[in-house]
């Protein structure tokens, strides 16, 4: 009996980092269009231009027509979560970003990369 209650003891401890590490974010990508939509949105416009090529693990991709939307993927390439845009401020998208655990890349990298 000792032992069974051991195992399932074990087994549990097993799932629940296994379902932990399933919800860790570890990159993040906005969708969004080039132009038309985002042209109108001043403040998220700067963030997608000029502060995501800062981050670590974040890209853009560009969807024509598409909302800007702020995606979190785990270890295993899954959507975590998904947030619009279009009512944050440009300070309030880098939070998003900031609560989660993205960092900036070094500013050397950024240099190469421009």
């Amino acid at each position: 009996m000792k032992a069974y209650l051991v195992s399932v003891l074990f087994v549990l401890i097993i799932h629940s980092s296994t379902s932990d590490q399933s919800k860790s974010i570890v990159r993040a990508r906005v969708d969004s269009c080039a132009g038309c939509q985002l042209n109108r949105l001043a403040e998220v416009r700067a963030f997608i231009y000029e502060d995501i090529p800062k981050y670590e693990n974040v890209e853009w991709k560009k969807i024509q027509g598409h909302p800007p939307e702020l995606i979190f993927f785990n270890e295993a390439d899954e959507e975590v979560e998904r947030h619009l845009l279009e009512k944050l401020n440009r300070q309030a998208c880098n939070k998003l970003l900031e609560k989660r655990g993205f960092k900036l890349k070094d500013s050397n990298e950024i240099g190469k990369e421009l």
